[in-house]
């Protein structure tokens, strides 16, 4: 992925209206190693850590148009990258 790339975002909020949008920026390392107290298992055992890797995605201002103060921080979305 690279910034710039089309991004398709639908909230659940909203059924299957979609919006556009494109990826801005992401971070260079995952949330266990930027984070102030990252999790460390003290068995010795093998445990699948899952790691999320932040990602800036910016709206189109058209797309949104009157949805503005209806779309919140924490909503549930499924997205999709144009990786061509």
């Amino acid at each position: 992925m690279k910034p710039g790339k089309k991004v398709e975002i639908k909230l659940d909020a909203f059924g299957d209206l979609k919006f556009e949008s494109r990826l801005d920026s992401f971070s260079p390392a995952h949330g266990a190693q930027s984070s102030l107290l990252p999790p460390h298992n003290a068995t010795g055992n093998f445990t699948k850590v899952v790691q999320r890797i932040p990602v800036k995605v910016v709206f189109d201002a058209e797309s949104v148009k009157g949805y503005e103060s209806r779309i919140a921080p924490g909503m549930s979305a499924r997205v999709n990258v144009e990786l061509k």
